[in-house]
């Protein structure tokens, strides 16, 4: 057992709804604080002094300076096992060329499938532990990574055994998902819906059979699979007991009404959201899952979280760091700039990388800093928690700690 302090603030983001619109006159905040640590779990969290004195013989690490400290952020929406680099794509789609046109000319996400096909499994491993530490260096210390580069059964295997062998070596927590569904590879001799049984009937048995990843994705879009044999697909899935998470209204509506329907944990991007499927979404327990890298990199608007929020939906605010769309990977500064777009407070952004974007992940022992959850923390060297999205990523991570330990 340790005690970890003093900290100028302590901001728990404990006894927070998980669904709708926050205030930051709702946040926890304990001046000079402290949390007791011991077995990979908070104990106490409290005044530093007060802590100090009723437990006497306790180890102490103490806290130089004045330093917060928050729960440590969950990215829950990344593609960050891949190969290859996308930059030409970014100058193309600046210069005015249309994404038809940067795919025929051999861009897009056949692009990044190419690359990643022909990447050995040591530079896979080599670049995704390289992304990881990016993100943990941020005080991102749970992270979705999603296949979907590979798009038959030995290269979407050959990406899920990767990021399972990334965990050996990372202490981040790293949640697999199965993203066949990304899009039909023009190497394969059939339609949408034989490409689909295909996922069901030779990737997914094999997932399952080498427990590579519990949860399935899709990107139901006019460019990739349409909403009825998603939505079938979808169904398919559950039954073979995956979880289910959809890419969805990134640039037409429809496809989060679907999300909802066949009980997805969250429905990703939704930029094209309209107002009747906000509600929809509002009154389901499927993740609102905002992207404004996506939007960032694409020059698209951003996710409507506001009137998600006030509408009463969970939301959460991910990366979706990928080598297309979203190559910025640096969350803090995303949700900063999503927040001054959409008048966010700052409870509803830190809600939205914590515990509400961990709920979309199925996790529910972290996200807060509160007795019983896991102890994954982030500090900054400030006074004052404002300061963490007010310099919009500027401000580093000093130090970052998972299971209660410090990360190296």
């Amino acid at each position: 057992m340790k005690l970890i302090g003093p900290f100028k603030q302590v901001v728990t983001l404990a006894n927070l709804p998980l669904r709708g619109k926050l205030s930051d006159e709702q946040l926890e905040i304990i001046v000079d604080g402290a949390l007791i640590v011991e077995n990979d779990t908070i104990q106490r969290i409290g005044n530093f002094e007060t802590l100090k004195s009723e437990n006497p013989n306790i180890q102490i690490e103490h806290i130089e300076g004045e330093q917060v400290v928050l729960p440590a952020f969950v990215d829950s929406h990344t593609h960050i096992c891949f190969g290859g680099n996308r930059a030409n794509d970014f100058a193309m789609r600046n210069a005015g060329k249309t994404y038809l046109e940067i795919a025929e000319s051999g861009g897009g996400i056949w692009s990044s499938v190419q690359h990643t096909r022909n990447a050995s499994e040591e530079e896979l491993l080599k670049t995704l532990l390289e992304r990881i530490k990016f993100l943990v260096d941020l005080g991102i210390t749970t992270i979705e990574v999603k296949s979907g580069y590979g798009l038959d059964v030995e290269n979407e295997l050959k990406m899920l055994r990767i990021i399972k062998k990334a965990q050996e070596s990372t202490k981040a927590t790293l949640v697999p998902t199965c993203l066949s569904a990304h899009l039909k590879p023009r190497d394969f001799e059939g339609s949408n819906p034989e490409y689909l049984d295909y996922i069901l009937t030779e990737i997914l048995p094999k997932v399952k059979e080498e427990n590579l990843a519990k949860r399935v994705d899709i990107f139901i879009e006019k460019s990739a699979f349409q909403p009825e044999e998603s939505k079938e697909f979808l169904l398919k899935t559950k039954d073979l007991g995956f979880e289910i998470t959809v890419h969805a209204d990134q640039f037409t509506p429809g496809s989060s009404r679907i999300a909802v329907e066949v009980g997805a944990k969250s429905a990703d991007h939704l930029e094209a959201t309209i107002d009747e499927d906000i509600d929809f979404l509002a009154q389901s327990d499927t993740v609102a899952t905002a992207l404004p890298g996506a939007s960032l990199g694409l020059g698209e608007k951003f996710t409507p979280a506001r009137k998600l929020l006030d509408a009463g939906a969970i939301v959460a605010i991910a990366s979706d760091w990928n080598p297309g769309s979203a190559p910025m990977g640096n969350l803090i500064t995303q949700a900063s700039i999503l927040a001054t777009f959409q008048k966010l407070t700052t409870a509803e952004v830190l809600a939205g990388m914590t515990f509400r974007a961990a709920y979309a992940l199925n996790l529910e022992d972290r996200g807060v800093l509160q007795t019983g959850k896991k102890a994954d923390f982030v500090t900054f060297k400030t006074n004052n928690f404002q300061n963490v999205l007010y310099n919009q990523g500027s401000l580093k991570a000093e130090h970052v700690y998972i299971d209660g330990n410090l990360v190296d």
